[in-house]
């Protein structure tokens, strides 16, 4: 029976609401006679406070490390808490009977340092996860030549050691896994699997929490995420309000979501007299029953993001929408094009999404058409039941 270790700084809280890959995969590892701890941080990123320690009926063992925690997420404070909490996983490490593999997300940097260097020494199998790019996702946010560079020089060595340190590198795109296995001399192939989602459960949820009082004159068009500097709400308000000036204006922009910008958008779409709704942050189950009822996805991710397939695209694709995209990530665009279930944008032009998105909303076989495709995009890619079983397999096979 293997001991397997997974320690994953960000993942769902333990009440049966997130649809966290880590979690999952601890649960599923339960059915292959494996011992499975998952170790996390006891403070919830998400809601930023502090997570409700219950007592709890899951298969597996859990493990939370402490951290100070901090408010917004680009700040020394986050650094820093996040500084404690390897401080503490390693503490936590010295304690333990050694594990026979170590499954670690990255980021953060610290905590996987942490595990990178415990594996190293102790001879233990290491798989790494590569869920986002640090520090390439922190320059958008600050992005000064060559100072930039300085200051995250020492960020960007130590995500190469973790890089460099994997027996196994798995990735939530091919541009992540190209990106660690170029200072990886270990691995022969890094394996791109999607976060996705489970499309079981996906449609059970949707058929408990269908919307009944969506009226019959209004398109809705569907926003799931963080409102942060990585996503250019501020450019599908623009585009609404080209298409308000042209008599359009039964189109529900649904923003289903919090983030550090939430205010400012709320502010801009107020000013521009646009037709919006801001839900907050939603349960998954409540808002897979929204995203469902909607007949339009947009996916406006800022220029130069390090984003390439994320948590939204599974969803989007899962409730069968075509999609508005305006991502620049060479990966995404492709499957877009491939699987014709939506339209590729110009990035930061309005004018653009705003022809792009009437397109759509005057053609109702083309919706309709791309929305199949885009399910079965879902089906191909993006269901849990099936491409995770490759991850299991890389874990249980040495």
């Amino acid at each position: 029976m293997k001991n397997i270790l997974i320690i994953a700084h960000f993942c769902s809280d333990f009440d049966g609401k997130g649809n966290n890959r880590f979690n999952y995969l601890a649960n599923e590892l339960i059915n292959y006679q494996c011992n499975v701890e998952l170790v996390t941080t006891d403070f919830s990123h998400s809601k930023k406070k502090k997570r409700e320690i219950a007592e709890t009926n899951l298969p597996y063992k859990v493990t939370m490390i402490n951290e100070p925690g901090y408010k917004k997420n680009v700040s020394l404070k986050r650094f820093y808490s996040h500084y404690v909490m390897g401080k503490n996983l390693k503490k936590y490490l010295a304690k333990i009977k050694k594990p026979d593999i170590i499954y670690c997300g990255v980021p953060s940097l610290d905590a996987a340092k942490v595990a990178a260097k415990y594996a190293n020494e102790n001879n233990i199998r290491f798989i790494i996860d590569v869920q986002d790019l640090w520090p390439e996702a922190f320059k958008m946010v600050f992005n000064l030549p060559i100072i930039s560079n300085m200051i995250f020089f020492p960020m960007k060595k130590t995500a190469n050691y973790i890089y460099g340190s994997a027996d196994e590198i798995i990735a939530v795109s091919k541009v992540y896994v190209d990106r660690a296995a170029s200072v990886n001399r270990k691995c022969k192939n890094g394996f791109p699997i999607y976060i996705g989602t489970s499309l079981d459960t996906f449609d059970l949820l949707v058929n408990k929490n269908k919307i009944t009082y969506k009226p019959d004159d209004e398109m809705w068009l569907a926003y799931i995420g963080t409102l942060g500097h990585s996503y250019d709400i501020s450019c599908v308000i623009d585009a609404l309000s080209i298409l308000k000036s042209k008599g359009i204006s039964n189109i529900k922009f649904i923003i289903m979501g919090k983030g550090p910008l939430k205010s400012k958008f709320e502010k801009y779409a107020k000013e521009k007299g646009v037709y919006c709704e801001f839900t907050g942050r939603l349960s998954y189950d409540k808002m897979v029953g929204i995203l469902f009822s909607c007949d339009i996805a947009v996916n406006p991710i800022s220029h130069r993001s390090s984003g390439s397939i994320i948590n939204k695209h599974a969803d989007y694709a899962a409730a069968g929408l075509p999609v508005i995209n305006t991502q620049e990530c060479l990966e995404y665009r492709e499957l877009v094009e491939e699987y014709n279930m939506g339209l590729n944008c110009e990035n930061n032009n309005p004018k653009d999404l705003a022809d792009k998105l009437l397109k759509l909303y005057g053609d109702e076989r083309l919706r309709k058409t791309m929305g199949q495709n885009s399910r079965k995009l879902a089906e191909d890619k993006f269901n849990r039941k099936e491409s995770y079983r490759q991850i299991i397999d890389i874990i249980l096979n040495n």
